[in-house]
């Protein structure tokens, strides 16, 4: 990695992270149906890399993405690597096996998932995903999409938090307790997450997968500050804000938060883009090295499935970005004033 890459703590923890990580979303065949060799080709070149963070889930393909992480992963030293997965759901045998079909994943496994935030549901979870994995040591255990969005309700929402209240979170501290994780974790993807979360558990970090970009930096009003009071770390997960920061606004379709973007974003990275232009910067560095200059960001995970994508991940950190071009993109109200 280059030479600002130096492993950075997450939070409060022992856990110290390479500031690229590898995300797992792609390769649940998020987009396509992977190629197994371009699969482990991909895993080669973001250890060649430097990258030794590598983040999965199971409802990543049902399942897929965490085989493969697995089958990368096992041929490594176990203590050269920071592994995490997540709980929230468990995977079964589908009642119509011939004609399954789930949803979101372009390809992935036929396992039908069930959310259980549970004591029961989350050690269900952790132990498919050592199964899956072919790992017996998880370092990061994260709870998983407890949002509407993922959810499908307020009320479901809310019925999961209890369970967590009752019984899940006891599972988690007692695996932690006994030494089996090292640290405990949730994903955030909306903002208003992460002050419920604090409300209720003591968590070591957070997995910011949309809300704080080079586009968005809402977590600044409270979200952060109350990380910062507690000393909770933060991962930034979708640092291109899932396209638009990696193709530009020039492309037919650019995507922000997974679908098309609006008009009033479009606009916005085209301003970005300008300002990129004037100081001779590459969006992608701007975007990935945008987010790691905040303190409580040990760091960035982007999925890949290329080498090539891998490795400039990597290399996104080497590029030399002026002060100059920071104060521009905060004097055309371009980023929030208060980002560092």
């Amino acid at each position: 990695m280059p030479g600002n890459a130096a492993p950075r703590r997450l939070g409060k923890t022992s856990v110290m992270l390479t500031p690229v990580g590898l995300g797992g979303g792609p390769m649940g065949d998020m987009f396509e149906n992977l190629d197994e060799d371009k699969v482990r080709a991909t895993f080669r070149g973001a250890w060649d890399a430097g990258i030794r963070y590598f983040d999965t889930s199971p409802w990543y393909g049902r399942g897929l993405s965490e085989l493969r992480f697995g089958e990368a992963l096992r041929q490594r030293p176990r203590s050269d690597f920071i592994l995490s997965t997540k709980i929230g759901r468990t995977f079964h045998r589908p009642k119509d096996v011939d004609n399954f079909k789930g949803p979101f994943w372009y390809g992935g496994l036929s396992f039908q998932e069930r959310f259980d935030y549970t004591y029961d549901g989350v050690m269900r979870a952790y132990e498919q995903s050592q199964m899956r994995l072919g790992i017996n040591r998880i370092d990061l255990l994260l709870i998983h999409d407890l949002d509407v969005p993922h959810v499908g309700s307020a009320d479901l929402v809310a019925q999961h938090f209890l369970d967590l209240e009752r019984s899940g979170w006891r599972a988690l501290e007692m695996l932690k307790h006994y030494g089996e994780i090292q640290g405990i974790g949730a994903g955030v993807n909306v903002l208003g997450t992460i002050p419920e979360m604090l409300k209720r558990f003591d968590l070591d970090f957070f997995l910011v997968a949309m809300p704080y970009t080079l586009i968005d930096q809402g977590p600044l009003d409270l979200e952060f500050p109350l990380c910062e009071e507690r000393g909770v770390g933060v991962v930034i997960g979708s640092p291109f804000a899932s396209g638009i920061l990696a193709t530009g606004a020039g492309v037919p379709t650019p995507y922000y938060r997974y679908t098309p973007a609006a008009p009033e974003i479009i606009e916005k990275v085209r301003r970005i883009e300008a300002v990129c232009a004037a100081h001779n910067v590459p969006l992608k560095a701007a975007a990935f090295q945008f987010v790691l200059r905040h303190p409580l960001v040990a760091s960035v995970i982007s999925g890949a499935v290329t080498p090539e994508q891998a490795a400039e991940n990597v290399s996104l950190l080497g590029v030399a970005i002026p002060d100059a071009f920071w104060s521009d993109l905060r004097q055309q109200g371009l980023i929030d004033a208060r980002a560092p």
